[in-house]
């Protein structure tokens, strides 16, 4: 039947009709039947609560196969056409069924693309797990009213086998219909039907594993856009190199002609690093080991950036190919670059600091009169040193402020008032100024202005065209409201020295002082070099 040989004359009795087939073939059950007793399947449960479960776990597989409403597909159209002929049948249908429509993914002999769910035989598949042979539908209860059974179409056969997802869900139907009643399909026919069933899913398989790689290929190619990542593979043996993700942003944007070879790669990197990338990409070549390297790029929008490379070779490829990834490291290497210089400058300020501290250390002993007194005398001075410290770490450790200093000094000497423009003094200026306010007003607090209540320092400066047009820095110490008569002290002390050194040596200038009945007034001038803030 169906052009094909007769049915052994001893099978006869195997030929069934309407959906009890299943009941009475000595088969193994397939399809949903199968797993619907299973351990953790909907069905499980049983009653109404199992069947709707079941029917949205079939939906749910049904979707994850992306197959509704697809194209037309040539494989699925072999397919149905191969079983037109075979079974020498007008139509065949390869079916597909949600909670709406019964939609064909290919059909021959009829002109629809889709059927109302309660229209099709093919939900009748699906509710019973199997085959369903109908041999004259115009005489069945459940299809005599049926708009393809009354309708022009009037089929008088039907045969149809489930298409059983991987995980037993059955999610449609394929078939055999005629417009005339045919003899019932024995065993071995269906058995044919339903292996041409498996070729159908086996191939709707592959098409769902083909679009998941497809859209976890576009998954990633959108996020490697995103995460400034630039992949790239090098074909050993010819050079050739293909690129994917963000290159432009790594490389430029004509990175598909000028990068499309190793040379054109080269070119690309900074000519003081191409010895080193060749080296590293040599020895992963020749040992056939990872490639890690950081080198510059002659970027044509961006400048000169820095790029960090690694790769591993392609393993599942008969030829050598390297496939690695760029990343964009430059402010990692700018932080770096600021933090070496940072250290270098606290290196250099330590020494500094260390050799100022051993030369007060020295110089204070030979002038204080016992230990007590070189003791005070050092913790004063350390403490200077200590003020221009604070004011160079809240800034940026090459230059502090002349207001932030003297904010300092105000709060250790509060009778101590000052005016000048905000300027940036460098670190060595800056503990010299330092050093000398501290010996300017300590000795105000032991025999000036500061040492009585009423006592009183105000400090001025500013930036004075000098004598000859040069731009002049010049202070003024200016003590007032002294308890007791104030003159010059009989001998040159230590601080006296290490003021002037202070101002000579230090910071370039000159100092003059003189007592006046109120109190010191010290004048300092030196080159105006100092930037205001």
């Amino acid at each position: 039947m169906f052009g094909r040989p007769p049915i052994n004359p001893q099978k006869d009795d195997d030929a069934f009709v309407g959906t009890d087939f299943m009941a009475q073939r000595p088969r193994e059950q397939s399809g949903a039947k199968a797993h619907a007793g299973g351990e953790g399947h909907p069905l499980a449960k049983g009653g109404e609560e199992g069947a709707s479960r079941d029917e949205r776990w079939r939906l749910q597989t049904l979707r994850e196969y992306r197959i509704m409403g697809s194209r037309p597909e040539v494989a699925f159209d072999r397919v149905s056409k191969l079983v037109a002929d075979l079974f020498d049948a007008p139509i065949a249908l390869i079916s597909f069924v949600d909670d709406q429509r019964q939609w064909f993914k290919s059909a021959q002999g009829l002109d629809l693309t889709e059927l109302p769910r309660d229209v099709g035989f093919c939900h009748h598949v699906i509710k019973g797990g199997g085959p369903l042979l109908v041999t004259d539908p115009s005489h069945d209860p459940r299809f005599r009213d049926n708009p393809l059974v009354t309708g022009e179409a009037a089929i008088r056969f039907y045969a149809g086998v489930p298409l059983s997802a991987h995980n037993g869900a059955v999610l449609g139907a394929l078939s055999v219909m005629d417009r005339k009643t045919r003899d019932p399909l024995g065993p071995r026919e269906v058995e044919r039907l339903e292996d041409f069933a498996a070729i159908i899913m086996a191939e709707a398989e592959l098409r769902r594993t083909a679009v998941e790689r497809d859209e976890a290929r576009h998954i990633l190619e959108r996020a490697l856009d995103y995460s400034s990542i630039a992949i790239w593979q090098l074909h050993v043996n010819d050079g050739a190199v293909r690129w994917r993700g963000a290159v432009g942003e790594l490389w430029g944007a004509d990175y598909e002609v000028a990068l499309a070879s190793l040379d054109g790669v080269f070119e690309r990197i900074h000519p003081d690093d191409r010895s080193l990338v060749r080296a590293a990409l040599d020895q992963a070549i020749d040992n056939g080991t990872l490639y890690a390297s950081e080198f510059r790029v002659l970027h044509p929008e961006r400048g000169v950036r820095w790029l960090a490379g690694r790769a591993d070779w392609d393993v599942r490829r008969d030829e050598a190919i390297l496939t690695g990834i760029n990343v964009d490291i430059t402010e990692q290497k700018s932080r770096q670059e600021n933090a070496n210089l940072l250290m270098r400058e606290l290196h250099h300020r330590m020494r500094n600091l260390f050799a100022t501290v051993g030369a007060i250390i020295s110089l204070t002993r030979h002038s204080a009169r016992d230990v007590d007194d070189y003791v005070e005398r050092i913790s004063s001075r350390l403490d200077a040193l200590n003020r221009a410290q604070n004011v160079l770490l809240g800034a940026n450790f090459m230059t502090g402020s002349m207001h932030a200093l003297m904010r300092e000094v105000e709060a250790a000497f509060p009778g101590v008032r000052w005016s000048g423009p905000d300027l940036l003094l460098p670190e060595n200026s800056l503990v010299a100024m330092a050093l000398l306010l501290n010996e300017l007003a300590t000795n105000a607090a032991k025999h000036g202005a500061l040492s009585g209540e009423r006592g009183k320092v105000e400090v001025r400066w500013a930036n004075d065209p000098g004598d000859g047009g040069e731009r002049q820095f010049r202070m003024t110490w200016k003590e007032s409201g002294a308890p007791g008569e104030v003159s010059a002290p009989d001998r040159t002390g230590f601080g006296t020295l290490l003021i002037e050194r202070s101002v000579r040596n230090n910071l370039g200038g000159t100092i003059e002082r003189r007592w006046d009945p109120g109190g010191l007034i010290v004048e300092i001038s030196l080159p105006a070099r100092w930037r205001e803030a």
